[in-house]
Protein backbone atom coordinates (compact mmCIF):
# COMPACT_ATOMS: atom_id res chain seq x y z
CA UNK A 1 0.00 0.00 0.00
CA UNK A 2 2.70 2.46 0.89
CA UNK A 3 4.27 1.92 -2.18
CA UNK A 4 1.09 2.27 -4.31
CA UNK A 5 1.26 5.98 -2.59
CA UNK A 6 4.75 7.06 -3.94
CA UNK A 7 4.06 5.74 -7.32
CA UNK A 8 2.64 8.58 -9.17
CA UNK A 9 5.28 10.64 -8.17
CA UNK A 10 7.96 8.66 -8.89
CA UNK A 11 6.61 7.70 -12.60
CA UNK A 12 6.63 11.87 -12.98
CA UNK A 13 10.08 12.31 -11.77
CA UNK A 14 11.29 9.36 -14.33
CA UNK A 15 9.23 10.80 -17.01
CA UNK A 16 10.54 14.78 -15.85
CA UNK A 17 13.69 13.49 -16.03
CA UNK A 18 13.69 11.22 -19.16
CA UNK A 19 12.79 14.46 -20.98
CA UNK A 20 14.29 16.84 -19.34
CA UNK A 21 18.04 14.67 -20.29
CA UNK A 22 16.56 14.57 -24.13
CA UNK A 23 15.88 18.18 -24.05
CA UNK A 24 19.24 19.14 -22.91
CA UNK A 25 20.93 16.49 -25.24
CA UNK A 26 19.12 17.65 -28.60
CA UNK A 27 20.31 21.22 -27.60
CA UNK A 28 23.50 20.70 -26.89
CA UNK A 29 23.87 18.59 -30.48
CA UNK A 30 22.24 21.54 -32.34
CA UNK A 31 24.21 24.17 -30.88
CA UNK A 32 27.28 22.05 -31.56
CA UNK A 33 25.90 21.81 -35.32
CA UNK A 34 25.03 24.97 -35.47
CA UNK A 35 27.75 27.68 -33.64
CA UNK A 36 30.31 25.13 -32.50
CA UNK A 37 31.42 22.40 -30.49
CA UNK A 38 32.28 24.08 -27.35
CA UNK A 39 28.94 25.83 -27.29
CA UNK A 40 27.14 21.91 -27.49
CA UNK A 41 29.86 20.53 -24.64
CA UNK A 42 29.03 23.64 -22.63
CA UNK A 43 25.39 23.58 -23.00
CA UNK A 44 25.57 19.53 -22.49
CA UNK A 45 27.43 20.43 -19.32
CA UNK A 46 25.03 23.03 -17.76
CA UNK A 47 21.88 20.82 -18.51
CA UNK A 48 23.65 18.06 -17.09
CA UNK A 49 24.53 19.46 -13.68
CA UNK A 50 20.63 20.27 -13.45
CA UNK A 51 19.70 16.83 -14.31
CA UNK A 52 22.22 15.08 -11.91
CA UNK A 53 21.41 17.76 -9.27
CA UNK A 54 17.10 17.04 -9.91
CA UNK A 55 18.16 13.11 -10.41
CA UNK A 56 19.19 13.55 -6.48
CA UNK A 57 16.44 15.41 -5.26
CA UNK A 58 13.88 13.08 -7.03
CA UNK A 59 15.45 9.63 -5.08
CA UNK A 60 15.47 11.33 -1.82
CA UNK A 61 11.73 13.06 -2.40
CA UNK A 62 10.04 10.47 -3.24
CA UNK A 63 11.98 7.09 -0.97
CA UNK A 64 9.17 6.76 1.60
CA UNK A 65 5.30 7.14 1.54
CA UNK A 66 2.46 7.31 3.94
CA UNK A 67 0.83 8.64 6.76
CA UNK A 68 2.88 6.58 9.27
CA UNK A 69 6.23 7.76 7.27
CA UNK A 70 5.56 11.59 7.53
CA UNK A 71 8.56 12.23 9.35
CA UNK A 72 10.50 10.35 7.07
CA UNK A 73 9.20 11.90 4.05
CA UNK A 74 9.77 14.74 5.54
CA UNK A 75 13.18 14.37 6.54
CA UNK A 76 14.10 12.84 3.49
CA UNK A 77 12.12 15.40 1.10
CA UNK A 78 14.47 18.03 2.53
CA UNK A 79 17.48 15.84 2.60
CA UNK A 80 17.06 15.73 -1.07
CA UNK A 81 16.71 19.72 -1.70
CA UNK A 82 19.87 20.32 0.50
CA UNK A 83 21.44 17.65 -1.42
CA UNK A 84 20.41 19.40 -4.97
CA UNK A 85 21.44 22.63 -4.05
CA UNK A 86 24.72 21.86 -2.72
CA UNK A 87 25.43 19.43 -5.69
CA UNK A 88 24.84 22.61 -8.13
CA UNK A 89 27.19 24.63 -6.24
CA UNK A 90 29.56 22.30 -6.17
CA UNK A 91 29.48 21.08 -10.14
CA UNK A 92 29.10 24.62 -11.35
CA UNK A 93 32.29 25.48 -8.73
CA UNK A 94 33.99 22.74 -10.25
CA UNK A 95 32.88 23.59 -14.32
CA UNK A 96 33.96 27.32 -13.06
CA UNK A 97 37.51 26.51 -11.74
CA UNK A 98 38.77 23.22 -13.75
CA UNK A 99 37.32 23.67 -17.53
CA UNK A 100 36.74 26.42 -19.84
CA UNK A 101 33.35 26.92 -20.92
CA UNK A 102 31.40 29.28 -22.83
CA UNK A 103 28.83 31.13 -20.39
CA UNK A 104 26.40 31.53 -22.20
CA UNK A 105 25.13 27.97 -23.34
CA UNK A 106 26.05 27.01 -20.06
CA UNK A 107 23.92 28.76 -18.46
CA UNK A 108 21.03 29.37 -21.29
CA UNK A 109 20.76 25.33 -21.05
CA UNK A 110 20.96 24.83 -17.39
CA UNK A 111 17.94 27.79 -17.23
CA UNK A 112 15.67 26.17 -20.14
CA UNK A 113 15.94 22.56 -17.57
CA UNK A 114 15.10 24.52 -15.03
CA UNK A 115 11.90 25.59 -16.84
CA UNK A 116 11.38 22.30 -18.21
CA UNK A 117 11.03 21.53 -14.24
CA UNK A 118 8.77 24.30 -13.28
CA UNK A 119 6.81 24.01 -15.98
CA UNK A 120 5.95 20.50 -17.57
CA UNK A 121 4.60 18.73 -14.16
CA UNK A 122 1.92 21.11 -14.74
CA UNK A 123 1.10 19.87 -18.11
CA UNK A 124 1.23 15.96 -17.36
CA UNK A 125 -1.12 16.80 -13.89
CA UNK A 126 -3.98 18.89 -16.36
CA UNK A 127 -3.76 16.25 -19.46
CA UNK A 128 -4.91 13.63 -16.73
CA UNK A 129 -8.25 15.81 -15.81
Amino acid sequence: MVATLARPGRELAKRLLLIQSSVVTVVAAGMAIAVNVDWGVSAFIGGGIFVIANAVFALFAFMFSGARAAKAVMASFYTGETLKILITVILFSVVYMCMQVDLVPLKLTYLLALGINIFLPALFINKKK
